[in-house]
């Protein structure tokens, strides 16, 4: 078994990032790439992205911004809100976080949000053309995903790969990114949900098990085939007496017994939630560079 190891690979891509920025924009005197965040409320696991976001900026030398507003903010208000980073030329691209209060609807606030400065390629200009294999901002952890499988140099042409979770942030995203004509890609892909029927037979059957069902400890060894790459997307804080902030990180897959079958696996933490935020750099660089014509 060979860890995906999240910060190795998200350490080489910030290295390359800080020198681009470096030789493109700092050393000609340019303003640097500006990304921003939006973070209502006071949800730990949203402050603890966010933080993360601020610290990966200064290590490549992005310019970070933080909007904070308090839970019960209006919706006319965060609408309000994004029409003006909307509008900020200094902004290269930014991010809504989510999950927003329940008095707010979600699909409104990100359907507002430029698709030219939706770094997090939520808005439904950038996931249809993605589905196009049109140049977009693809969301950063399906990003981050298939970018741990590139560097790590796994072959996915031909390969039954089979995802746990359908939601529109990552489980449908990778699914289709993964089923592309492409490299990472031409996989031939099931996308499994609750619903869905013989479920371990499945899985069990699968070269690659992409696993975003978001339930703590959901996969076991005997849901996994001797060898298959594991790559987990799960995120859960779980109470503890051994840190000092009183939890530790957990994933949707059972490490200790599953590792011990697969060929790959992410460990959690220090596997896909760092890609995810490197991904979102580079999102915000090609927003600086205007790479995506609309």
């Amino acid at each position: 078994m060979k860890l995906l190891d999240g910060k190795l690979i998200s350490d080489q891509i910030k290295t390359e990032l800080a020198h681009e920025v470096k030789e493109n924009w700092l050393d000609k005197g340019k303003r640097l790439p500006h990304l921003a965040a939006v973070l209502v409320g006071d949800d730990p696991a949203s402050q603890s992205y966010v933080t993360g976001k601020e610290r990966a900026c200064k290590e490549v030398g992005f310019i970070s911004s933080v909007y904070r507003y308090p839970s019960s903010i209006s919706e006319r208000n965060l609408l309000e809100a994004v029409d003006f980073l909307n509008h900020d030329e200094d902004v290269d691209g930014f991010i809504v976080q989510l999950p927003l209060p329940g008095h707010i609807n979600e699909n409104r606030i990100i359907e507002r949000i430029d698709p030219g400065k939706d770094v997090d390629g939520f808005h439904p200009v950038n996931l249809g053309r993605m589905i196009l294999n049109l140049p977009a901002y693809i969301s950063a952890t399906p990003m981050g995903i298939l970018t741990m499988l590139d560097r790590y140099k796994i072959e996915t042409e031909g390969k039954n790969c089979v995802v746990l979770g359908r939601s529109h942030i990552v489980g449908t995203p990778v699914s289709i990114l993964l089923s592309r004509k492409a490299n990472p890609g031409n996989a031939t892909v099931t996308l499994c949900h609750s619903y869905t029927r013989d479920l371990q037979k499945i899985t069990s059957e699968a070269d690659i098990l992409i696993v975003a069902i978001g339930q703590l400890g959901f996969v076991t060894a005997d849901m996994v085939k001797k060898d298959a790459v594991v790559i987990d997307v799960g995120m859960h804080r779980v109470p503890s007496t051994e840190t000092k902030s009183g939890f530790r990180l957990k994933g949707d897959v059972r490490f200790d017994e599953v590792s011990k079958k697969c060929s790959y696996i992410t460990p959690v933490p220090g596997g896909i939630g760092l890609m995810t935020v490197v991904s979102l750099l580079q999102n915000t660089l090609k927003a600086a560079k205007k790479e995506i014509k609309y």
